[in-house]
């Protein structure tokens, strides 16, 4: 407060301040105190912010640089990922073809052989009943055969005495010999 009353006494009637000598002569050294202050930060400090700004906008570059690289990578890729996704359609199709391919010809494979396996069963049968057949003819000669001797014997025991039976078994013997056997 004092000094508002100092500065209100020490300026002329009907002014605010006092632009006296003293006054000018202070301003003046301040106004050259911060010329010679700013110039010498200038000097100081202005290729220090100068260098830090233009790294850090050559960072800032770069990164701007890189992202772009990496969008540009991430656009080649998705444009690869889309071309593949095309391809596995392709790929999906070939490979059911060739699976439908490979299915048709194993079924005609099974096929043949199930073919060759009831022909070979269908053989084997016709053989096994051909034998069987010629068994049963065999097994039913030897039986008419045996029942026509005993049909006979009897016929020869009722109708032929000892001595003409002894003459006819020797016959038949005689005969017997001389025939060859056939199968």
């Amino acid at each position: 407060m004092h000094r508002v009353v100092y500065l209100a006494q020490a300026a002329p009637e009907g002014r605010v301040f006092g632009l006296d000598f003293q006054t000018l002569l202070q301003i003046g050294i301040q106004l050259l105190n911060a010329i010679i202050l700013a110039v010498a930060l200038t000097f100081i400090l202005y290729k220090p912010v100068k260098e830090f700004l233009r790294k850090r906008t050559e960072g800032i570059q770069s990164k701007i640089v890189e992202a772009d690289e990496t969008m540009a990578k991430a656009n080649e890729l998705i444009v690869e990922y889309e071309e593949k996704l095309k391809n596995i359609d392709k790929e999906r199709e070939e490979i059911l073809e060739t699976a439908r391919l490979k299915a048709a010809e194993e079924s005609k494979i099974i096929l043949e052989e199930a073919r060759r396996e009831a022909f070979e069963i269908k053989k084997r049968s016709l053989a096994s009943v051909a034998e069987d057949k010629e068994r049963l003819k065999e097994e039913t000669r030897l039986y008419i055969i045996e029942l026509a001797s005993l049909m006979a014997e009897k016929f020869i025991k009722q109708s032929i005495d000892a001595e003409i039976q002894d003459k006819l078994f020797e016959e038949a013997l005689a005969q017997l010999e001389e025939t060859p056997w056939q199968n």
